[in-house]
Protein backbone atom coordinates (compact mmCIF):
# COMPACT_ATOMS: atom_id res chain seq x y z
CA UNK A 1 0.00 0.00 0.00
CA UNK A 2 2.99 2.51 0.90
CA UNK A 3 4.30 1.66 -2.33
CA UNK A 4 0.90 2.85 -4.65
CA UNK A 5 0.25 5.97 -2.41
CA UNK A 6 4.42 7.13 -3.15
CA UNK A 7 3.36 6.29 -7.16
CA UNK A 8 0.35 8.29 -6.63
CA UNK A 9 2.26 10.85 -5.16
CA UNK A 10 4.40 11.42 -8.14
CA UNK A 11 1.40 12.38 -10.62
CA UNK A 12 2.34 15.83 -11.82
CA UNK A 13 -1.32 16.43 -12.93
CA UNK A 14 -3.59 15.92 -10.22
CA UNK A 15 -6.79 16.32 -11.00
CA UNK A 16 -9.70 18.64 -9.56
CA UNK A 17 -13.26 16.93 -8.79
CA UNK A 18 -16.09 17.75 -11.11
CA UNK A 19 -17.85 19.97 -9.04
CA UNK A 20 -15.01 22.01 -8.09
CA UNK A 21 -14.35 22.79 -11.76
CA UNK A 22 -15.88 26.35 -13.32
CA UNK A 23 -16.39 26.63 -16.74
CA UNK A 24 -16.90 29.77 -18.27
CA UNK A 25 -17.55 31.90 -21.72
CA UNK A 26 -14.05 33.81 -21.42
CA UNK A 27 -12.34 30.17 -21.14
CA UNK A 28 -14.03 28.68 -24.27
CA UNK A 29 -12.87 31.85 -26.23
CA UNK A 30 -9.51 31.41 -25.13
CA UNK A 31 -9.50 27.48 -25.85
CA UNK A 32 -10.87 27.90 -29.19
CA UNK A 33 -8.18 30.13 -30.47
CA UNK A 34 -5.52 28.37 -28.49
CA UNK A 35 -6.81 25.22 -30.61
CA UNK A 36 -7.13 27.16 -34.05
CA UNK A 37 -3.36 28.15 -33.13
CA UNK A 38 -2.24 24.55 -32.58
CA UNK A 39 -3.76 23.39 -35.67
CA UNK A 40 -2.01 25.58 -37.91
CA UNK A 41 1.26 25.57 -36.03
CA UNK A 42 1.04 21.72 -36.64
CA UNK A 43 0.30 21.96 -40.31
CA UNK A 44 3.30 24.23 -40.43
CA UNK A 45 5.44 21.85 -38.78
CA UNK A 46 4.39 18.85 -40.70
CA UNK A 47 4.98 21.00 -44.42
CA UNK A 48 8.34 22.05 -42.45
CA UNK A 49 9.28 18.55 -41.63
CA UNK A 50 7.83 16.82 -45.32
CA UNK A 51 9.69 19.86 -47.71
CA UNK A 52 13.60 18.81 -48.09
CA UNK A 53 16.40 21.40 -47.99
CA UNK A 54 19.76 21.42 -49.51
CA UNK A 55 23.45 20.93 -48.65
CA UNK A 56 25.84 22.23 -50.42
CA UNK A 57 30.05 20.45 -50.61
CA UNK A 58 32.88 21.37 -53.43
CA UNK A 59 35.28 18.68 -54.59
CA UNK A 60 38.20 18.76 -57.21
CA UNK A 61 36.43 18.23 -61.08
CA UNK A 62 37.54 14.82 -62.31
CA UNK A 63 35.49 14.56 -65.40
CA UNK A 64 37.48 14.30 -68.32
CA UNK A 65 36.60 13.27 -71.88
CA UNK A 66 32.75 14.49 -71.89
CA UNK A 67 31.16 16.66 -73.86
CA UNK A 68 29.46 20.19 -72.77
CA UNK A 69 25.58 20.81 -73.62
CA UNK A 70 25.02 24.50 -74.60
CA UNK A 71 21.15 24.81 -74.62
CA UNK A 72 20.72 28.47 -76.53
CA UNK A 73 17.36 30.14 -77.56
CA UNK A 74 17.98 33.62 -78.86
CA UNK A 75 15.78 36.11 -80.89
CA UNK A 76 17.77 38.26 -83.73
CA UNK A 77 14.82 40.64 -84.19
CA UNK A 78 16.87 42.94 -86.75
CA UNK A 79 18.83 39.74 -88.99
CA UNK A 80 17.57 37.72 -91.27
CA UNK A 81 18.20 33.53 -90.57
CA UNK A 82 19.52 33.95 -94.54
CA UNK A 83 22.61 35.98 -92.73
CA UNK A 84 23.02 34.22 -89.31
CA UNK A 85 25.53 31.45 -89.00
CA UNK A 86 26.62 29.72 -85.27
CA UNK A 87 30.17 29.33 -85.10
CA UNK A 88 32.33 27.44 -82.33
CA UNK A 89 36.21 27.55 -81.41
CA UNK A 90 38.08 25.70 -78.30
CA UNK A 91 40.55 26.18 -76.42
CA UNK A 92 43.47 25.00 -78.70
CA UNK A 93 42.02 27.10 -81.83
CA UNK A 94 40.16 23.91 -83.64
CA UNK A 95 37.22 25.38 -85.45
CA UNK A 96 34.27 23.06 -85.75
CA UNK A 97 31.78 23.52 -88.35
CA UNK A 98 30.26 19.96 -88.50
CA UNK A 99 29.59 19.35 -84.37
CA UNK A 100 27.05 16.76 -83.83
CA UNK A 101 24.02 18.92 -83.05
CA UNK A 102 20.28 20.66 -83.58
CA UNK A 103 19.70 23.68 -84.48
CA UNK A 104 16.69 25.70 -85.81
CA UNK A 105 16.31 28.76 -87.17
CA UNK A 106 13.07 30.25 -87.20
CA UNK A 107 12.34 33.03 -89.27
CA UNK A 108 10.12 35.73 -87.22
CA UNK A 109 8.21 38.84 -88.62
CA UNK A 110 8.08 42.52 -87.93
CA UNK A 111 5.91 41.33 -85.23
CA UNK A 112 7.91 38.17 -83.63
CA UNK A 113 5.66 36.02 -85.17
CA UNK A 114 7.20 32.60 -87.19
CA UNK A 115 7.12 32.56 -91.02
CA UNK A 116 9.57 29.82 -91.38
CA UNK A 117 11.64 27.25 -89.75
CA UNK A 118 15.22 26.10 -91.05
CA UNK A 119 17.01 23.02 -89.76
CA UNK A 120 21.08 22.94 -89.88
CA UNK A 121 23.04 20.02 -89.81
CA UNK A 122 26.26 22.32 -89.61
CA UNK A 123 26.71 25.50 -88.09
CA UNK A 124 27.83 27.49 -90.39
CA UNK A 125 27.59 27.43 -94.30
CA UNK A 126 29.74 25.19 -96.73
CA UNK A 127 31.51 27.75 -97.92
CA UNK A 128 32.71 28.97 -94.70
CA UNK A 129 34.23 25.48 -93.73
CA UNK A 130 37.40 26.60 -94.80
CA UNK A 131 37.37 30.11 -93.22
CA UNK A 132 40.10 30.73 -90.65
CA UNK A 133 38.16 32.75 -87.69
CA UNK A 134 39.94 34.25 -84.63
CA UNK A 135 37.47 36.75 -82.15
CA UNK A 136 40.06 39.54 -81.98
CA UNK A 137 41.14 39.29 -85.56
CA UNK A 138 38.90 40.19 -89.25
CA UNK A 139 37.08 37.79 -90.03
CA UNK A 140 37.00 38.67 -93.50
CA UNK A 141 40.50 39.38 -93.78
CA UNK A 142 41.74 35.73 -96.45
CA UNK A 143 39.20 36.86 -98.85
CA UNK A 144 40.23 40.41 -99.12
CA UNK A 145 42.42 39.58 -101.82
CA UNK A 146 39.85 37.40 -103.63
CA UNK A 147 37.50 40.55 -103.32
CA UNK A 148 38.24 42.06 -107.20
CA UNK A 149 37.92 38.70 -108.69
CA UNK A 150 35.47 37.29 -107.28
CA UNK A 151 32.27 37.98 -109.29
CA UNK A 152 28.45 37.33 -108.40
CA UNK A 153 26.64 34.04 -109.63
CA UNK A 154 23.01 33.70 -110.07
CA UNK A 155 22.71 32.04 -106.96
CA UNK A 156 24.09 34.98 -105.13
CA UNK A 157 22.69 37.19 -106.69
CA UNK A 158 19.20 35.68 -105.58
CA UNK A 159 20.53 35.67 -102.13
CA UNK A 160 21.26 39.42 -101.99
CA UNK A 161 17.90 40.40 -103.21
CA UNK A 162 16.38 37.70 -101.04
CA UNK A 163 18.34 38.99 -97.77
CA UNK A 164 17.15 42.64 -98.89
CA UNK A 165 13.57 42.07 -99.54
CA UNK A 166 13.91 40.22 -96.09
CA UNK A 167 15.12 43.70 -94.53
CA UNK A 168 12.96 45.53 -95.62
CA UNK A 169 10.10 43.62 -94.70
CA UNK A 170 11.57 43.44 -90.95
CA UNK A 171 12.30 39.83 -91.01
CA UNK A 172 13.83 38.43 -87.56
CA UNK A 173 15.59 35.27 -86.39
CA UNK A 174 15.23 33.01 -83.66
CA UNK A 175 18.29 30.94 -83.12
CA UNK A 176 17.46 27.58 -80.30
CA UNK A 177 18.71 23.82 -79.95
CA UNK A 178 22.01 22.71 -78.26
CA UNK A 179 25.36 22.47 -78.83
CA UNK A 180 27.88 19.52 -78.07
CA UNK A 181 31.34 20.98 -77.88
CA UNK A 182 34.63 19.17 -75.68
CA UNK A 183 34.61 19.97 -72.36
CA UNK A 184 37.52 22.83 -72.56
CA UNK A 185 37.33 26.40 -72.74
CA UNK A 186 36.55 28.19 -75.64
CA UNK A 187 33.71 30.05 -77.48
CA UNK A 188 30.87 30.40 -80.03
CA UNK A 189 29.45 32.70 -81.73
CA UNK A 190 26.23 33.96 -83.23
CA UNK A 191 27.03 36.27 -86.52
CA UNK A 192 27.24 36.88 -90.38
CA UNK A 193 30.47 35.80 -90.07
CA UNK A 194 29.26 32.44 -92.59
CA UNK A 195 28.89 35.09 -95.06
CA UNK A 196 31.38 35.71 -98.34
CA UNK A 197 32.82 39.72 -97.17
CA UNK A 198 31.61 40.66 -101.01
CA UNK A 199 28.26 39.36 -100.34
CA UNK A 200 28.09 40.78 -96.85
CA UNK A 201 29.15 44.53 -98.30
CA UNK A 202 26.34 44.48 -100.63
CA UNK A 203 23.21 43.27 -98.49
CA UNK A 204 24.67 46.05 -95.34
CA UNK A 205 26.57 48.44 -97.15
CA UNK A 206 29.07 48.50 -94.20
CA UNK A 207 29.56 46.27 -90.99
CA UNK A 208 28.87 49.61 -88.97
CA UNK A 209 24.76 48.76 -90.41
CA UNK A 210 24.68 45.25 -89.33
CA UNK A 211 22.22 45.28 -86.51
CA UNK A 212 23.41 42.56 -83.68
CA UNK A 213 20.49 43.75 -81.56
CA UNK A 214 18.97 40.05 -79.75
CA UNK A 215 16.87 38.98 -76.98
CA UNK A 216 18.04 35.93 -74.71
CA UNK A 217 15.53 33.75 -74.02
CA UNK A 218 17.65 30.85 -72.60
CA UNK A 219 21.52 29.65 -72.19
CA UNK A 220 22.65 27.28 -70.29
CA UNK A 221 24.85 24.27 -70.40
CA UNK A 222 22.84 21.50 -69.18
CA UNK A 223 19.35 20.41 -67.60
CA UNK A 224 17.95 23.00 -64.57
CA UNK A 225 17.53 21.71 -61.56
CA UNK A 226 15.25 23.32 -58.57
CA UNK A 227 16.36 26.78 -57.53
CA UNK A 228 18.58 26.88 -60.22
CA UNK A 229 18.87 30.24 -62.02
CA UNK A 230 20.75 31.52 -65.55
CA UNK A 231 21.82 34.96 -65.43
CA UNK A 232 21.26 35.40 -68.80
CA UNK A 233 17.92 33.94 -69.02
CA UNK A 234 15.55 37.06 -70.16
CA UNK A 235 18.41 39.10 -71.01
CA UNK A 236 17.50 42.47 -73.86
CA UNK A 237 19.88 44.04 -76.02
CA UNK A 238 18.04 46.37 -78.67
CA UNK A 239 20.88 48.78 -80.63
CA UNK A 240 19.31 52.13 -81.10
CA UNK A 241 22.50 54.10 -82.53
CA UNK A 242 25.75 52.13 -84.21
CA UNK A 243 26.37 48.44 -84.14
CA UNK A 244 28.78 46.67 -81.95
CA UNK A 245 30.29 43.77 -80.61
CA UNK A 246 28.82 41.69 -77.47
CA UNK A 247 31.03 39.63 -75.88
CA UNK A 248 29.15 37.47 -72.74
CA UNK A 249 32.30 35.93 -70.66
CA UNK A 250 31.13 33.08 -68.56
CA UNK A 251 32.78 31.14 -65.56
CA UNK A 252 31.15 27.74 -65.89
CA UNK A 253 30.77 25.73 -62.55
CA UNK A 254 30.28 22.12 -63.16
CA UNK A 255 27.36 21.06 -60.69
CA UNK A 256 26.11 17.69 -59.53
CA UNK A 257 22.27 17.82 -58.04
CA UNK A 258 21.11 14.68 -55.87
CA UNK A 259 17.62 14.27 -55.28
CA UNK A 260 16.35 13.09 -52.25
CA UNK A 261 15.04 9.47 -54.55
CA UNK A 262 19.11 9.19 -54.50
CA UNK A 263 19.23 10.27 -58.36
CA UNK A 264 21.82 12.12 -59.56
CA UNK A 265 21.63 14.96 -62.12
CA UNK A 266 24.72 16.42 -63.65
CA UNK A 267 24.43 19.96 -65.06
CA UNK A 268 26.10 23.04 -64.71
CA UNK A 269 25.97 26.76 -63.41
CA UNK A 270 27.42 29.56 -64.00
CA UNK A 271 28.25 33.18 -63.43
CA UNK A 272 28.68 36.02 -66.36
CA UNK A 273 30.27 39.37 -67.47
CA UNK A 274 29.34 41.42 -70.34
CA UNK A 275 31.30 43.78 -72.97
CA UNK A 276 30.59 45.78 -75.60
CA UNK A 277 32.46 47.24 -78.42
CA UNK A 278 30.88 49.65 -80.17
CA UNK A 279 32.50 50.46 -83.79
CA UNK A 280 32.87 52.71 -86.18
CA UNK A 281 33.59 53.42 -89.60
CA UNK A 282 37.02 52.47 -90.10
CA UNK A 283 36.56 48.91 -88.17
CA UNK A 284 37.45 45.84 -90.01
CA UNK A 285 35.87 43.21 -88.23
CA UNK A 286 31.85 42.65 -88.58
CA UNK A 287 29.56 42.90 -85.32
CA UNK A 288 28.79 39.33 -83.48
CA UNK A 289 27.33 37.97 -80.36
CA UNK A 290 30.42 36.08 -78.68
CA UNK A 291 29.83 33.83 -75.51
CA UNK A 292 33.14 33.05 -74.24
CA UNK A 293 33.24 30.20 -71.72
CA UNK A 294 35.69 28.65 -69.56
CA UNK A 295 35.22 26.16 -66.49
CA UNK A 296 35.90 25.76 -63.15
CA UNK A 297 37.73 23.30 -61.62
CA UNK A 298 36.06 22.79 -58.79
CA UNK A 299 32.54 20.78 -58.71
CA UNK A 300 29.27 21.41 -56.64
CA UNK A 301 27.52 18.68 -55.42
CA UNK A 302 24.38 19.78 -54.22
CA UNK A 303 21.92 16.89 -52.09
CA UNK A 304 18.29 17.48 -51.24
CA UNK A 305 17.90 16.01 -47.20
CA UNK A 306 15.03 15.89 -45.27
CA UNK A 307 14.82 16.49 -41.45
CA UNK A 308 14.47 13.64 -38.85
CA UNK A 309 11.32 12.24 -37.44
CA UNK A 310 12.60 13.17 -33.92
CA UNK A 311 13.18 16.34 -35.06
CA UNK A 312 9.69 16.89 -35.96
CA UNK A 313 8.49 15.35 -32.84
CA UNK A 314 10.54 17.79 -30.98
CA UNK A 315 10.01 20.60 -32.22
CA UNK A 316 5.74 19.59 -32.54
CA UNK A 317 6.03 19.23 -28.89
CA UNK A 318 7.59 22.52 -28.38
CA UNK A 319 4.91 24.74 -30.30
CA UNK A 320 1.88 22.36 -29.03
CA UNK A 321 3.13 22.62 -25.63
CA UNK A 322 3.81 26.53 -25.47
CA UNK A 323 0.55 27.22 -26.90
CA UNK A 324 -1.16 25.47 -24.45
CA UNK A 325 0.73 26.48 -21.82
CA UNK A 326 0.34 30.46 -23.33
CA UNK A 327 -3.60 29.82 -23.57
CA UNK A 328 -3.52 28.61 -19.63
CA UNK A 329 -2.36 31.74 -18.65
CA UNK A 330 -4.17 34.00 -20.72
CA UNK A 331 -7.74 31.80 -19.64
CA UNK A 332 -5.99 32.90 -15.93
CA UNK A 333 -5.59 36.27 -16.43
CA UNK A 334 -8.96 36.70 -18.21
CA UNK A 335 -10.84 35.16 -15.51
CA UNK A 336 -9.15 37.44 -12.74
CA UNK A 337 -9.70 40.64 -15.02
CA UNK A 338 -13.58 39.77 -15.41
CA UNK A 339 -13.84 38.71 -11.60
CA UNK A 340 -12.62 42.17 -10.47
CA UNK A 341 -14.80 43.75 -13.27
CA UNK A 342 -17.98 42.20 -11.68
CA UNK A 343 -17.12 42.28 -7.92
CA UNK A 344 -17.57 45.94 -7.58
CA UNK A 345 -20.73 45.69 -9.17
CA UNK A 346 -22.08 42.90 -7.17
CA UNK A 347 -21.46 45.23 -3.76
CA UNK A 348 -22.95 48.03 -4.92
CA UNK A 349 -26.53 45.88 -6.11
CA UNK A 350 -26.07 44.28 -2.71
CA UNK A 351 -26.28 48.00 -0.93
Amino acid sequence: MGVKQFIKSLHAFPRAEEHLLQKTQSGAVVSIIGLVIMATLFLHELRYYLTTYTVHQMSVDLKRGETLPIHINITFPSLPCDVLSVDAIDMSGKHEVDLDTNIWKLRLNRDGFIIGTEYLSDLVEKEHADHKHDHNKDHHGDSDQKLHAHSFDQDAENMVKKVKQALANGEGCRVYGVLDVQRVAGNFHISVHGLNIFVAQMIFDGAIHVNVSHIIHDLSFGPKYPGLHNPLDGTVRILRGASGTFKYYIKIVPTEYRYISKEVLPTNQFSVMEYFSPMNEFDRTWPAVYFLYDLSPVTVTIKEERRSFLHFITRLCAVLGGTFALTGMLDRWMYRFLEMLTKPNAKSVYR
